[in-house]
């Protein structure tokens, strides 16, 4: 009987000894866990078996993979709540650009969407001046399509999109000016509904654009009540960031009430010196709507700087129709004459980014699509206009006509001190507006907002290492369960055992920006190692070259 106990007893040893020690397929050790919540970071682990992570916290354990992270944050994959690498990641999967700034979700979405596309929008879209300098087979229909063709083709982030209130717009009235008739209304209710179906995140609006800018406010709450009913989010780019302003959030206030819907302001800026003042005001209406029971959030990038075209300082009656009907008006002298009074008057029925800028000084020239113009690219509107002997308004549509474009333009716009008072929202996510590129190839014909490649290195390494902003636990909450939260998307956005392992690993001594509006083809440094569903996609540094993004899907998904 005794030896019968010594036996059991030394089974139940060996079993115990043999599950102390777990394996798993990657074991990230003594790293600072930052795990999204905004909680105090401690050292720990993650182990990650296939593209789960299987554990987080002081582990006894061993990977077939170890990886030691000492000295380094271990957080979970940055996500970028507005992305424009719609095309980029076509020309190049990589996403070098976000990948070494953390960024392992790419959402797409303001107002215009890459679905769904009837035949007219797609032989549009098909164009070589749509292109650009990026070409591309477009073989897909819907938005789910488009998304799941990047998958296809190979990419190294997630994606996931919102509908474009402008795409559902074109999709029905093309580019006019008018108000969609009740059976035009009711078929895009049905194209937003199938989106939500498909996974669409909700509806996206950048109302201060022709055609978007024809929107009534009505319209916009008949899509996003159908967006509701998925718990779906309108997110907007609103019709005024300037003098305007705060009717414009009382705009979004009432589509969010009316419609029953959560909403969220895209880069949330005070634009244009006379609207600085205006910070207290804006906060105190998003936090009484937040008080009264409205689910209100903002994001935003961390410069004082905006980019965006020529036509976001020419009134949009101009541009009914799309560029060919806006570039036969400039070419008339009368137009052309009612046009330049208009560009110089201040008025608050549009928004007049060249005015609000203050001079055309303030006025980067970043992108021409006519080679004959490109030795123009890094100069200001002034420089080109004084190469031109006029003045910088005639200068402007002179662009917009000869380069067959709205002509990229970074509009220097904001407060230092406003964009340091907004990181510290609680609410405040974060958003580069910008593709994620590489630099290099054609990449290079053109160049680009800094934010392209530094707006969440910036945010890590300026604001927060460096000026002390926020604390790295909470600027990781912004850039990943807050976003998370707000999106509805599932097992992301923390390192939660059972979640996906999407991890951004980083030196929080080294995380740097590098990019400069003289020179924004930079990599950030400082992130050291990236996974995306489980998967290593950036190595000591290094990208390894590895696609393995997916769709994620909103709330609304039906399988």
């Amino acid at each position: 009987m005794k030896n019968l106990i010594y036996i059991s007893l030394g089974l139940s040893l060996m079993f115990s000894c043999s599950t102390t020690t777990k394996n798993y397929d990657v074991l990230i050790k003594n790293g600072t866990i930052t795990d999204g919540s905004g909680n105090p970071a401690y050292l720990g682990s993650v182990g990650i078996n296939a593209d789960t992570i299987a554990a987080v916290g002081k582990l006894n354990a061993t990977g077939t993979l170890e990886i030691d992270a000492t000295g380094l944050i271990v957080a979970p994959g940055f996500i970028n709540v507005l992305s424009w690498a719609t095309e980029s990641l076509i020309e190049d999967g990589r996403s070098q650009g976000d990948i070494m700034q953390g960024v392992t979700l790419e959402v797409f979405g303001e107002g215009w969407s890459m679905g769904p596309l009837n035949e007219n929008l797609k032989k549009k879209l098909k164009l070589p001046t749509a292109q650009g300098d990026i070409k591309y087979e477009v073989d897909w229909n819907t938005l789910d399509e488009y998304l799941q063709s990047l998958i296809k083709r190979g990419v190294s982030p997630n994606v996931a999109s919102f509908i474009g209130a402008t795409t559902v717009r074109i999709n029905h009235i093309g580019y006019e000016n008018r108000a969609p008739t009740d059976e035009e209304l009711a078929s895009m209710e049905e194209m937003v509904r199938q989106a939500m179906e498909d996974g669409a995140l909700g509806v996206g609006s950048s109302l201060i654009y022709a055609p978007a800018f024809y929107s009534t406010t009505e319209e916009l709450i008949a899509l996003c009540k159908v967006a509701s009913e998925y718990n779906g989010l309108y997110i907007s780019h609103m019709r005024s960031e300037g003098n305007r302003l705060l009717q414009s959030i009382d705009e979004l206030m009432r589509i969010a009430d009316e419609a029953d819907i959560r909403a969220e302001i895209y880069h949330l800026k005070m634009a244009g010196k006379e609207n600085w003042s205006k910070y207290d005001e804006v906060v105190k209406k998003i936090d009484s709507a937040r008080t009264a029971g409205l689910s209100i959030t903002t994001n935003m990038y961390t410069y004082v700087a905006g980019a965006t075209g020529l036509d976001a300082s020419m009134p949009p009656w101009v541009q009914e129709g799309g560029y060919e009907k806006w570039a036969e008006r400039l070419q008339d002298s009368e137009i052309r004459q009612r046009v330049l009074e208009e560009m110089t008057t201040p008025t608050d029925k549009w928004e007049n980014l060249m005015y609000d800028a203050g001079t055309s000084d303030n006025l980067l020239l970043i992108g021409f699509e006519n080679d004959s113009l490109r030795h123009y690219t890094g100069k200001t509107l002034t420089e080109v206009a004084k190469i031109h002997g006029k003045s910088p308004e005639e200068t402007a549509i002179d662009l917009v006509i000869a380069d067959g474009s709205r002509v990229g333009t970074v509009y220097f716009l904001m407060s230092e001190e406003n964009v340091k008072k907004q990181i510290a929202l609680p609410y405040m996510s974060f958003g580069s507006d910008a593709a994620s590129m590489t630099p290099e190839g054609v990449f290079l014909n053109s160049s680009d907002h800094p934010r392209a490649y530094g707006n969440f290195s910036r945010l890590l390494g300026k604001y927060v290492r460096d000026e002390q902003i926020i604390s790295i636990e909470e600027a990781v909450r912004k850039l990943t369960s807050l976003p998370a939260s707000n999106l509805k998307i599932k097992k992301r956005g923390s390192l939660t055992k059972g979640y996906f392992a999407d991890l951004a690993i980083f030196n929080p001594e080294t995380i740097q920006d590098h990019a400069t509006f003289v020179e924004p083809h930079q990599l950030s440094t400082g992130m050291i190692h990236v996974f995306v569903n489980g998967e290593q996609v950036l190595k000591d540094g290094v990208h390894t070259g590895a696609t393995p993004g997916r769709v994620v899907r909103g709330p609304g998904y039906k399988n």
